[in-house]
């Protein structure tokens, strides 16, 4: 089984003809056939694996986090419970691209310590491939860390220790104390100054599977995951209920009585589904108190685990900065997505006028995201949901050909030509679509293509080929100049 992920992933998601014919073409460009390789790699990869980052406040999680993904994104304070709007990176080591999912922001809340990173360490084991647990080695193991043993036991996912802040030989005895957990071996790192910090990583890549477990479409005939995202009371509950055609979710008027996401078998014309309800996405993470801040946690767990993210809009209310935040969630998951507008029943002439230019000027960048406007309190035009789910998925899936699309290639770059900048003008010498789910391309260019061409590509590939209901990758490759390689 693993050759075939292999060899499909070298290739992306070009047959063997198509490659070899491909490679062909960019020797003749003067590419550098191993760059090529490497660009289709990145391009044709599936979903990746997840690498969850576990452990009681103030361990260094955040410092680590920024440590893998390379950059400081991260916020990282003095203080406990400083958090962001992200929860999962992309990352690269060794070669190989994975994602992290960094627990490091929370707020010390009512459920009192214990039981915060508990529910913290359950929600991201819960969306992991694997686990990296984080504990202070000049500490020591906590009752705390105990409990998150216990869960990681549980849950049965590999676990790498990592034995934080061993910042010179005298701490290495500290953590050889950790051996105490039954983990296995703690692994003694400083996240600050980078010590240790390669191993840790050789050690949890070890642990982390080739490809993720297909959670999706993998299994013939497994129904589909469909994630409800939306702000709190927007109607997620009530929609599912009309769908599921039963009370299934508590509906409560007071915002944000769901928690835990709930799946649900529901079939729906013909066809059974898995409905992902989602707990409301409140205001920004670190303004949460912690219940909450789980939530938004929770949400990026089920978008991460769907194929399809509905977002629940209510028409009679301003689209937010909440709102676009969410459906950014869902893009940058790479997922297909449908905008729903809810409480459309209440809406008179006047909001419908509004709402129309609102959709204009704040989702412009959507607007390929098919649109069902429902009302989940009537049921009224429930039964135009599944048709825009499905249009979604076929457009997240499709494929085009290589030869197809660098004829569509050369006869836009003939039709409107890159501008001319500082003398030179780049062009788009080939490309290939080297990956589904959501479709990504990799486009050759003789020079750098301006983001305005970029966008202007995207738009015509969508007129000619359709790609309605999910979003687009485009990475462009520059030649390196000629004759540099002697």
């Amino acid at each position: 089984m693993n050759d075939q992920i292999h060899t499909g992933d070298e290739h992306g998601e070009l047959g063997d003809a198509e490659y070899a014919e491909f490679m062909e073409l960019a020797a003749q460009e003067g590419f550098d056939p191993e760059e090529v390789q490497d660009e289709l790699a990145a391009a044709g990869h599936g979903p990746l694996p997840v690498l969850a980052v576990v452990g009681r406040p103030n361990v260094g999680k955040s410092t680590l986090v920024n440590r893998i993904i390379g950059r400081r994104e991260a916020v990282v304070e003095d203080r406990p419970g400083v958090t962001r709007d992200r929860v999962t990176y992309e990352a690269e080591w060794a070669g190989r691209r994975f994602k992290v999912v960094d627990t490091g922001g929370w707020e010390q809340d009512v459920l009192g310590i214990d039981a915060s990173v508990a529910a913290q360490a359950e929600f991201a084991i819960d969306a992991a491939d694997a686990v990296v647990f984080v504990v202070d080695a000049t500490v020591g193991a906590t009752d705390t860390d105990e409990a998150v043993v216990k869960l990681l036991r549980r849950a049965g996912k590999p676990v790498v220790l990592c034995a934080n802040k061993v910042d010179g030989p005298s701490g290495e005895a500290d953590a050889a104390m950790l051996w105490s957990l039954g983990l296995g071996e703690p692994h003694p790192v400083s996240a600050l100054h980078g010590r240790g910090t390669g191993d840790l990583l050789d050690a949890a890549l070890d642990a982390l599977p080739e490809a993720p477990a297909q959670t999706f479409g993998g299994a013939v005939g497994g129904p589909r995951r469909i994630a409800l995202i939306g702000r709190p009371n927007v109607g997620k509950s009530s929609l599912l209920n009309k769908v599921a055609g039963e009370e299934r979710v508590v509906v409560n008027e007071q915002a944000g009585t769901t928690r835990d996401p709930v799946d649900e078998l529901i079939e729906l014309g013909g066809v059974t589904w898995k409905f992902v309800d989602t707990a409301g996405i409140r205001r920004r993470v670190h303004l949460q108190e912690g219940a909450d801040y789980y939530a938004s946690l929770r949400t990026a767990a089920a978008v991460e685990k769907a194929e399809v993210a509905v977002v629940l809009i209510d028409a009679s209310d301003s689209i937010s900065v909440q709102d676009q935040r969410i459906i950014t969630m869902a893009v940058e998951a790479g997922r297909a997505m449908v905008i729903a507008f809810n409480k459309w029943d209440t809406l008179d002439e006047e909001r419908r006028y509004y709402l129309e230019r609102e959709i204009e000027t704040e989702l412009g960048q959507i607007q390929w995201a098919p649109r069902v406007n429902v009302s989940a309190r009537t049921g009224r035009h429930m039964e135009k949901l599944v048709p825009a789910i499905e249009t979604a998925l076929a457009g997240w899936e499709t494929r085009i050909p290589t030869g197809r699309l660098n004829a569509f290639l050369g006869e836009l770059v003939a039709a409107h030509p890159h501008p001319i900048r500082g003398g030179k003008q780049p062009r788009i010498l080939f490309g290939t679509q080297a990956g589904t789910k959501p479709p990504r391309f990799v486009l050759f260019a003789s020079g750098f293509l301006e983001a305005g061409y970029r966008r202007f590509i995207e738009r015509r590939l969508r007129e000619e080929f359709g790609f309605e209901g999910t979003p687009i990758h485009i990475s462009v490759r520059v030649r390196e100049k000629r004759g540099r390689k002697k």
